[in-house]
């Protein structure tokens, strides 16, 4: 008799993942004790002592992000039960989360800094995050929601790279690869299969605190939509935002073979060239002009590469565009220039 459905298709989805990777280095799990990430923990240490060819060693790491009452004890649980699961090593990484950004971003960036820690120091070859399709439905609504373009829209990625930092014990930076296995496994799937595996998640109360935007997207603004136009939204939110990943694949290589193209010898961008690129793609290379010359990504908007734009396409002699991180764009004899304000 074979294992549970639900344990079989979580399985499945990290054995499909782990055959990717390369045979040797371990493999962590981010587990937060929740029903995702604790379903992942269990089927990773049931997968890769079974990996080919002679297995691989696999670990556990759980964030305390000191953010509620009694979160150091709950990390020990969560250790104790990856250790039970035969993840070795085992360990929890307290952090400090600041303000920037507001409290989910700031949460956000002290823990994948701390998981980009614990991979460099282990060596991992991956790091599995227990994403799941709700998550990513939530993602593509609020992206939505925001008025955001392709890449946004498309949602969480399958697997992604960070790239570090060089430390005391380090002389360069290292890249940490990111793996989300259950992008395409319904949250209801997860936790059937932590009660199939005999795993009680932990419910994080901030999971039903309508202070959070995603929160109030899970809770309400889908429950509404599935009320009115029926069931099936979060997958088809879901298999939108794999859609529109290709899509801006595309337009992103696109892009950077023309940004090539126009690029001249002093840093510059041909006007005539860009004219002559559809719009999708000439914005595309308007962006990635002004971050590599230093303008921030996380504060670089629609609207900025929109008034650049306006230098290629509606030039009436405007002087320059001013740009977040003191960058200025501006037009001279034909060329696109991107300088200190």
């Amino acid at each position: 008799m074979g294992p549970d459905p639900a344990v079989a298709v979580v399985r499945s989805a990290v054995r499909r993942v782990l055959a990717e990777l390369p045979p040797d280095g371990m493999v962590l799990v981010a587990c937060s004790g929740g029903a995702d990430s604790l379903a992942l923990a269990g089927a990773l240490a049931f997968e890769a002592p079974r990996s080919r060819p002679d297995g691989r060693p696999a670990g556990g790491v759980t964030i305390d992000h000191g953010l509620q009452e009694g979160s150091e004890v709950r990390a020990g649980k969560v250790v104790r039960t990856l250790a039970d699961l035969g993840l070795d090593p085992a360990g929890s990484v307290a952090v400090t989360v600041g303000g920037r950004g507001g409290p989910e971003n700031a949460a956000r960036e002290a823990r994948y800094a701390a998981l980009d820690g614990a991979a460099v120091r282990l060596r991992a070859a991956a790091v599995l995050l227990g994403h799941t399709r709700d998550d990513q439905a939530e993602t593509v609504l609020l992206g939505l929601a925001r008025g955001s373009g392709a890449r946004s829209l498309a949602g969480m990625p399958p697997s992604f790279t960070r790239s570090t930092e060089p430390t005391r014990s380090t002389e360069q930076g290292a890249d940490v690869r990111y793996v989300r296995p259950l992008l395409e496994i319904d949250r209801a799937t997860t936790r059937r299969a932590c009660e199939a595996m005999g795993l009680e998640p932990w419910d994080d109360p901030h999971n039903d605190d309508p202070a959070y935007a995603r929160v109030r997207v899970r809770h309400e603004a889908l429950p509404a939509l599935e009320k009115a136009l029926g069931p099936g939204i979060a997958d088809a939110l879901a298999r939108t935002g794999r859609m529109l990943r290709d899509d801006a694949d595309a337009l992103d290589e696109l892009a950077a073979k023309a940004h090539a193209q126009a690029l001249g010898t002093a840093n510059e961008l041909d006007v005539e060239s860009l004219a002559g690129l559809p719009r999708a793609v000439r914005t595309r290379v308007l962006r990635m002009a002004a971050i590599q010359a230093g303008s921030p990504a996380g504060t670089l908007a629609a609207v900025h590469v929109d008034e650049v734009d306006r230098l290629v396409t509606a030039w009436r002699g405007q002087r320059h565009v001013d740009l977040p991180g003191s960058v200025r764009a501006f037009r001279r004899y034909g060329k696109l220039l991107f300088g200190p304000a």
